[in-house]
């Protein structure tokens, strides 16, 4: 399981004219699922994210999580996150878990971080999306969970 995690100040997804969620402050998460991933990758991947210290304190260091700032959450599935580019030049995605198991762990994330309390917003699994951020630092970070 792969996300990219970028803090930000706004962000929306949309398909066609249809704004699906929209989030303020807080975490834009392009999730990919890979083969062998479960729901306790998941379940692993959200601890993770709602704890790790991205989030300014007074004096702006990065010591502050998620969970203590009441972050935003817009989650986007992304299979290309998991495409294989070592050969060749079109992406392999056989990597990539199959899309009926894929849609059921995004739902599963998309679960568990409405569990946290936190505010969560998503985008629609196998859709073609445009995500709109503006990204705050800009911070980015890579997760990645092996099954």
């Amino acid at each position: 399981m792969r996300v990219v995690l970028q803090r930000v100040t706004q962000a929306a997804v949309t398909v066609g004219e249809r704004t699906l969620g929209a989030i303020g402050r807080g975490l834009v998460l392009l999730v990919g699922f890979a083969q062998g991933d479960t729901q306790a990758t998941v379940n692993q991947m959200v601890e993770r994210i709602l704890t790790l210290r991205m989030f300014g304190d007074a004096t702006g260091k990065m010591t502050r999580s998620a969970r203590e700032v009441e972050a935003a959450c817009l989650a986007i599935p992304e299979i290309t996150l998991v495409a294989d580019l070592a050969d060749g030049r079109r992406p392999n995605f056989a990597p990539a878990l199959p899309p009926v198991e894929a849609s059921r762990l995004f739902d599963h994330l998309v679960n568990t971080l409405k569990q946290s309390g936190l505010p969560v917003a998503h985008g629609a699994f196998q859709a073609h999306m445009a995500v709109s951020l503006v990204n705050d630092g800009p911070v980015t970070f890579i997760l990645e969970l092996h099954a």
